[in-house]
């Protein structure tokens, strides 16, 4: 069956060819592969283009739509791109073209619309049969001198036209506006720069060829993007990523605060980040303000017009402006992250990652090889020209001569050309010249031209000859450039957008309790570890229910911003949000659910975080040291190791270190006095030795201040004080024994 289906050869027989799948696979996703590269997703280093918006322009150009002069329907020029330059959907054109004319989307604009082309809150445009279009200044300094042989024209796909490879552009279009684009195994992400700067950097580069990159970032600051904001990298990162070509900038709205009188006020975004999309920014912010996730905002209003103004309503006149924009910031893109990699292709053919020295100096020498080509083309036309005036005189000179042999000559050309030694080109332009030319045909004004232009022609001759000279045009050429984007005389265009500030420098956790709505809590611990918050200060621990066989182990008051530190037997610490806690309805949660917990330990305490605090750890055999409790905070689920305790030993126990002495007793009965100062504080480690025992380990342990006694209480809930002087006997120095402890102290051994 499968046999008759296979083709046929003209004798009958089969002629399938089989052929190795791997290797046919691996040679068509390569062709897509690069095909995808060079034709569509990377621009050009020269023109900073990719090949559908040069095929935009051109077509505007070949269409006549400068500046000044007529709009046309962007439904004509796309049929006009796709007809003759661009084979692929006319959307995918129209999209295009619509993008060159955006002023939110592009800093410098090619094209100058009229009619609806879209908003910075996400519309689309209008349909191509409603809008016009034609180009603006910068696409034509782009277009300068393509007639002139500037840069090579190659077929379009039908072959019946011709098309440029890369455009002369005269202006520094790829970092002027920048270029994003996703390939195969590679992309480019290009911010808009400011042109004046990226001129400026260009000029310094033909001033001094070995400048370094650090010199180039006085001239070029940063991305300047279309749509304004606040770049808050900071300088050192900066200068990385334009040395490499890689890195990011972070990019955060500009606002300000507006009072409302009485104490109240509102902050105003005025400049939202570049290509974000302002109406899904805002159904953001709400969205978050209705899941309270964003506890000081109260409200998001949008009141832009041409302008941006997005208000935004703080729920309370005591938070400051900076921590509501700070956790909004953190929350919103309100700041976003811009990525910076220069993949562009070099020299219109590789694909690479350059720095911003590398992209102008590939800038500049396609600028010199224009000049070039722009200079011999000009060179041949005067040779041309040149040619045609001196036989222009010897006809002025000859001009009856000239008359008889083309009234009475069978070959007039020939005849002539013999006659006068003319060459075939003289000849010809004589025997076009019209009759009411010789009266015009005086010998001073051919004689004034051709003096002209053989001047001309030995200028551009030695330019040719000279490099310095070639350079110091194309410098000339450059500073003609940032003169018509220079911020002074056209700040409407070429003033700076972007402005770069620091961020604020908010602590973290002031921002997360920010992002917290703050209520007051109740932390339960059960005995085998679950744990749960219930909502208030609870009073009464004995109306809390457990699982069968469980009971309390602690209960705790607490807020909801506040961090809950667990310590284990083995002596890590973990952290939990309280804010993440399971709440009241039913037992709560294990903790091994929530933290990644050894299941041989378990916990010895927990508590509510105080970075002001500090605590002193035991373990059983007896070893501790003293911990700032800052230092102890777990970052992941893994937790922190505090207390190196090796097994049999484990952590025993933490408590908060207050006063100047320490109080240890053993499970031997004996208790031990000593100065606190004898520990030592450190973040991490096994500790030095409290009390010395033959067999058993710690009880308990207490810190006071000996001024004020030693206290405890008894099973009969009675207080006991010892003084300074009645606590002789149990003073001693560090990992002493101790002796018998007091009369009256409880037999649990407990303080």
């Amino acid at each position: 069956m499968g046999k008759d289906l296979l083709p046929t050869g003209g004798d009958g027989r089969a002629s399938a060819e089989p052929i190795d799948l791997k290797k046919a696979l691996e040679e068509r996703y390569l062709a897509y592969a690069l095909s995808t590269i060079m034709h569509r997703a990377l621009p050009d280093v020269r023109d900073g283009m990719k090949p559908v918006h040069r095929r935009i322009v051109h077509a505007m150009r070949l269409a006549r739509l400068e500046p000044g002069q007529r709009f046309a329907k962007c439904a004509s020029i796309v049929g006009d791109v796709m007809g003759k330059f661009h084979p692929h959907g006319d959307q995918s054109i129209y999209d295009a073209l619509v993008r060159l004319a955006q002023s939110f989307a592009m800093r410098y604009p090619l094209v100058d619309g009229q009619g609806n082309f879209g908003n910075i809150d996400g519309d689309n445009a209008a349909a191509m049969r409603y809008t016009e279009a034609r180009m603006t200044e910068a696409a034509t300094s782009l277009l300068e001198g393509i007639t002139e042989d500037a840069v090579d024209f190659r077929k379009t796909y039908n072959e019946e036209d011709e098309e440029p490879t890369v455009l002369p552009g005269a202006f520094p279009n790829l970092l002027a506006n920048g270029s994003s684009g996703i390939a195969v195994g590679m992309a480019t992400s290009i911010p808009p720069h400011n042109a004046a700067e990226i001129c400026d950097a260009a000029l310094a580069i033909i001033d001094d060829p070995a400048v370094a990159d650090e010199r180039l970032l006085d001239f070029v600051k940063g991305p300047d993007f279309p749509t304004g904001g606040l770049i808050v990298e900071d300088q050192a990162s900066i200068r990385e990523a334009y040395r490499t070509g890689r890195g990011g900038f972070r990019l955060r709205a500009r606002w300000e605060k507006e009072d409302q009188g009485r104490g109240m006020w509102t902050a105003v975004v005025t400049e939202i980040p570049y290509g974000i999309q302002k109406s899904r920014l805002i159904e953001k912010i709400a969205e978050l303000i209705i899941s309270r996730r964003l506890p000081l905002l109260e409200d998001v209003r949008d009141e832009s017009a041409e302008d941006i103004r997005v208000v935004l309503v703080p729920r309370s006149r005591t938070v400051t402006p900076e921590l509501l924009m700070e956790s909004v910031f953190k929350l919103t893109d309100l700041e976003t992250r811009f990525p910076l990699n220069m993949n562009v292709l070099s020299r219109g053919k590789v694909p690479g990652v350059l720095s911003l020295k590398q992209v102008l100096r590939e800038w500049l020498d396609h600028r010199r090889e224009v000049l070039l080509r722009r200079s011999r083309h000009r060179l041949s036309e005067i040779e041309k020209r040149l040619e045609i005036l001196a036989g222009y005189l010897v006809a002025y000179l000859n001009i009856d001569e000239v008359i008889r042999i083309i009234r009475e000559e069978d070959e007039p050309k020939k005849e002539m050309i013999a006659r006068f030694e003319l060459t075939d080109n003289q000849a010809e332009a004589i025997l076009n010249m019209r009759l009411r030319a010789l009266r015009k045909l005086e010998e001073f004004e051919i004689r004034k031209e051709f003096d002209k232009l053989s001047e001309e022609k030995t200028q551009i001759e030695g330019l040719l000859a000279s490099e310095a000279k070639q350079w110091k045009t194309v410098r000339w050429e450059v500073s003609k450039v940032r003169q018509t984007y220079d911020p002074e005389k056209n700040p409407e265009l070429g003033a700076r957008r972007t402005t770069f500030a620091d961020a604020p420098d908010h602590d973290l956790e002031d921002v997360h309790e920010a992002l917290i709505e703050r209520e007051p809590i109740t932390v339960v611990l059960s005995e085998k570890g679950w744990l749960r918050a219930m909502k208030g200060h609870l009073s009464d621990y004995s109306t809390l229910t457990f699982k069968e066989g469980d009971s309390l182990k602690l209960a705790f008051h607490a807020q909801t911003t506040d961090k809950i530190l667990l310590l284990t037997t083995g002596g890590k610490v973990y952290t939990i949000g309280a804010d993440r806690l399971p709440g009241g309805r039913g037992h709560g949660e294990p903790v091994r659910i929530m933290v990644d917990m050894e299941n041989d330990q378990a916990i010895v305490t927990a508590f509510a975080h105080d970075p002001e605090r500090r605590l002193l750890l035991a373990s059983h055999a007896g070893n501790g040291f003293v911990v700032a409790e800052k230092d102890i905070i777990a970052n992941t689920r893994k937790g922190k190791q505090v207390m190196n305790v090796k097994a049999p030993d484990e952590t025993k126990m933490c408590v908060t270190v207050s006063g100047d002495h320490v109080a240890i007793i053993g499970e031997n009965r004996k208790l031990l006095v000593f100065p606190l100062s004898e520990v030592p504080e450190m973040a991490r480690g096994k500790g030095v030795r409290l009390q010395r025992y033959k067999d058993g380990g710690i009880s308990d342990l207490k810190t006071f201040a000996i001024a004020e006694g030693l206290s405890w209480r008894d099973s009969a809930d009675r207080s006991f004080v010892k003084s300074r002087e009645e606590l002789a006997e149990w003073m001693g120095n560090r990992a002493a024994a101790g002796r018998m402890a007091p009369k009256g102290f409880p037999r649990t051994g407990k303080f």
